[in-house]
């Protein structure tokens, strides 16, 4: 018989002690069910309301309904723990066989390099009791035997490319689950039921290669759909062309394939590739998908290297998906690439020389996306990437795809370059039809003018030593103003069309404020999207369309240092408000990528924020080891890239224009990476704390010392060494400071349940006021009792409902509030602490 918690225990011992225990009618527990999923912690006024507009609830009392909420509470949270442990032990049960794989794979490798350091040990024995002539001889023929033989032309015709397939299928298997490639386990990387599974970079192989097994709630013939839609999950995918599809007598089937990669940076160029795709089931009821070149056939189709691109060379790769017993499969991914470095500048081969990257950007991004999309069908209403996933996802891949276009800057776009103005830090490249390049229709749909006939594309790469890239990122993001220009901002917005002297020029202090609108999340944090307001701004001539607000649609990755992660991305676009399906997307922003041999190296825990001594960030995936002494060497590589669109007979003043803009940005990040060099680390030089504000860690004492003197219990359980801020910023409730300063009070800090409850940031929080969170009812009775605090110190909240800053109702069980007092004992603020919230 299934536990029952206490409170379900005391509200019925509550109901048969006064013995009016009711058993409810259906139609009555329809009618408090509907109630519940509307409000599943009514206060007593909304019982009582409840009671009154429902006459089928007339004749129970609002005790035996406060009864039943308690117990349905309860139902509903053993429900979901019942759940979740069932899922947790599903997956424990498929990771645990997947480590013992691992165990056995293991084992033979062990068996192996014991056998060779033996046969190598002889052979050493052998060397020192030879002559000097053989020895040499031996040399020699050593030397001849480890050449890399030059296989003859494959046969490219349909039984050639069927031996090929098989080769491939036995090559690939060997190095999913054999012993073929050596691998090491991914720095950083520990499996676990919620991670992302076991990965692993090879050693001591040709070329880069990258191995990963993961669980997925997904059957296998719907992974194998979605890996091979390559472009739908890999950002460097720029297109796979099926060129030839055969069938084969074992029911498999071969693909020729071309692919082309974008070049992550300006200093390179980008990658393609002439595969085979080999598609078949096992015996076991596995399925397979493997690729390999077909770079050395003959008797067949064929594909030359396109311009601008450097034919690379994929190795026996690919996916092999096992049903998961309770649903679900289990997947080995391998990523076998040589991606010739030699045709890069030596200073960025360590980008093509690297497992650990490849690991990154391509097995484990893979596995990322089939975890999204499991959970979207699992969870439909988990908040991540909201109400609609696919709308979203397909928002973010037209962003970042955007933003490669415009890095890569291919002729066939119809791309072509400006002529430089003798230096060629910043290079210009104009596309007269945009919207063939990026399929979309360049006019607004709320009534703004055309936004013109061509793009402009002002792009540039420069080499940064001693600053984390994502510390640099977050500041890029956190203070736009530092860099932008509100001018050229708005001009890109508005989509005018302007004369040569109406071109936007830098203005100083025009910029209004930031205000960072939360949209969407992947499941692990390791990207997000958001809305950005750039509000008041003014100054220009009467003659210009201007809108009120600009509004940026954002996509920022690898801002948290401590994850397993090198690329740091700040991807943004004009929108208008009405923020419409076909608005045109126009992508600039910032790339940021380490070129140290290290790269799973992390940076120093550090912000720019009031949580400057937190470690905010994902738990899982940390970096393993003291790495903070790696990062003062550390060298990276940045590609900014802005697009302006223009009519076409402003492309002499756009092109200036876009220069010194481009030129100025560069200027700000060398000053700001300066500033973040590890001779800043600690003292923030240049950057103040938030205005109003004391640091951090003072503001998290004075919070606990007011409660304690208020209250007369302890807020914080000291634990460890922790400090009290990092306690504070952990604490299950949600905990927000409130500046009385203003005629509106306003939020100055809050600790991660805080923000969560909010949906917002410690950057955006301070745009919140305070009767902003709460209904009209709320309003008149916070403002009411709020004298109360500044007259006895605190007072106590009932149960009741806030809103979120994305509107969404927020209920909560209680609230405190009391006066934060400095060491003065002067008033600072006023802190409140919503405990038991939840999203109604």
């Amino acid at each position: 018989m299934m536990a029952v918690t206490s409170s379900c225990k005391e509200g019925n011992k509550i109901a048969m002690d006064n013995g009016k225990y009711v058993r409810y009618t259906p139609e009555q527990v329809e009618a408090l069910e509907r109630l519940y999923h509307e409000c599943p912690k009514p206060s007593s006024m909304r019982r009582q309301q409840v009671i009154r507009e429902c006459p089928i609830l007339s004749n129970i009392e609002p005790k035996q309904i406060k009864v039943w909420f308690q117990n349905r509470r309860c139902r509903e949270k053993q429900r979901k723990e019942a759940s979740r442990l069932q899922a947790v032990n599903r997956k424990l049960t498929a990771m645990n066989k997947l480590l013992m794989e691992e165990n056995d794979r293991l084992q033979k490798q062990v068996s192996q390099l014991v056998y060779e350091n033996s046969y190598f040990r002889r052979q050493t024995q052998n060397a020192t009791l030879a002559t000097t002539d053989t020895s040499c001889e031996s040399v020699v023929t050593s030397g001849q035997h480890h050449l890399t033989p030059q296989h003859p032309p494959r046969d490219a015709s349909p039984a050639g490319l069927l031996s090929i397939a098989e080769e491939t299928l036995t090559e690939f298997l060997s190095k999913a689950t054999g012993t073929a490639v050596e691998w090491v386990q991914m720095p950083g990387m520990k499996p676990g039921p919620d991670s992302i599974g076991i990965v692993a970079i090879s050693h001591g192989c040709t070329g880069v290669a990258a191995r990963a097994c993961g669980l997925v709630g997904l059957d296998p013939t719907r992974v194998a759909e979605i890996l091979k839609d390559r472009p739908s999950w890999f950002r460097y995918c720029r297109s796979v062309d099926v060129v030839n599809v055969l069938s084969t007598g074992n029911g498999g089937t071969i693909e020729l394939l071309y692919m082309q990669l974008y070049a992550p940076t300006t200093l390179a160029p980008a990658r393609d590739f002439w595969l085979l795709r080999y598609t078949s089931v096992l015996e076991d009821g596995s399925l397979v998908v493997c690729e390999r070149s077909l770079n050395n056939t003959q008797n067949g189709p064929s594909m030359p290297p396109a311009a601008n691109f450097v034919r690379a060379e994929l190795l026996p790769s690919g996916y092999l998906i096992r049903p998961c017993e309770g649903g679900g499969s289990i997947i080995h991914v391998v990523d076998h690439m040589d991606l010739e470095p030699w045709s890069v500048p030596e200073v960025l081969r360590p980008l093509y020389e690297s497992s650990t990257l490849l690991a990154q950007k391509t097995t484990m991004a893979a596995l990322r996306h089939l975890r999204q999309i499991s959970q979207e069908i699992s969870q439909p209403n988990v908040t991540g990437w909201g109400r609609r996933p696919a709308a979203l996802r397909a928002l973010s891949q037209k962003l970042s795809k955007g933003f490669n276009e415009a890095v890569n800057g291919f002729t066939d776009d119809g791309w072509s370059m400006l002529e430089s103005d003798g230096v060629d830090d910043v290079t210009l490249l104009v596309n007269s039809s945009p919207g063939k390049m990026m399929g979309i229709n360049l006019s607004y749909s709320n009534g703004f003018p055309s936004m013109g006939s061509a793009v402009l594309c002002a792009k540039a790469s420069m080499l940064l030593q001693n600053v984390p890239p994502a510390i640099l990122l977050r500041f890029l993001r956190e203070h736009r103003s530092e860099w932008a220009d509100s001018g050229i901002d708005a001009y890109s917005a508005a989509a005018v069309k302007a004369g040569p002297c109406s071109l936007p020029v830098a203005r100083g202090g025009s910029f209004g404020g930031q205000l960072i609108l939360p949209l969407a999340h992947t499941i692990e944090h390791e990207e997000f999207m958001e809305v950005i307001k750039l509000e008041s701004m003014g100054h220009y001539r009467e003659d210009m369309i201007m809108p009120g607000d600009i509004f940026l649609l954002q996509l920022c990755s690898g801002v948290d240092e401590n994850a397993v992660g090198t690329c740091a991305e700040l991807i943004f676009a004009p929108i208008d408000a009405s923020f419409s399906d076909d608005a045109p997307i126009i992508p600039s922003g910032f790339r940021i990528i380490p070129l140290d041999s290290g790269m799973d190296a992390s940076g120093p825990n550090r912000t720019l924020d009031l949580a400057s001594t937190l470690e905010v960030g994902a738990s899982g995936n940390r970096a393993t080891g003291d790495n903070s002494g790696r990062c003062g060497s550390a060298k990276s590589v940045m590609t900014i890239a802005f697009q302006f669109v223009y009519e076409i007979h402003l492309q002499e003043n756009v092109a200036t224009m876009a220069r010194q803009y481009v030129r100025s940005i560069i200027a700000s990040v060398q000053r700001v990476a300066l500033a973040l060099s590890p001779s800043h680390f600690g003292s923030h030089a240049g950057f103040p704390t938030a205005p109003g504000t004391p640091e951090a860690q003072t503001l998290a004492r004075w919070i606990c010392q007011s409660y304690r003197c208020y209250l007369g219990v302890e807020l914080l359980k000291h634990e460890g060494s922790e400090s009290i801020l990092k306690m504070l910023w952990h604490h299950t409730d949600a905990i927000l400071c409130c500046s009385m300063k203003q005629a509106l009070p306003v939020f100055t800090f809050a600790n991660q349940a805080g923000l969560d409850m909010l949906e917002t940031t410690l950057v955006a929080l301070q745009d919140i006021s305070l009767e902003k969170i709460f209904d009209e009812n709320g309003r008149k009775a916070l403002f009411a009792e709020l004298p109360e605090v500044m007259q006895q110190g605190f007072m106590c909240l009932q149960s009741g409902i806030c809103l979120s800053s994305m509107g969404r109702p927020v209920s909560y069980e209680r609230a405190v509030a009391w006066k934060v007092v400095n060491e003065e004992e002067n008033a600072h603020c006023i802190c409140f602490m919503f405990i038991n919230w939840s999203f109604v």
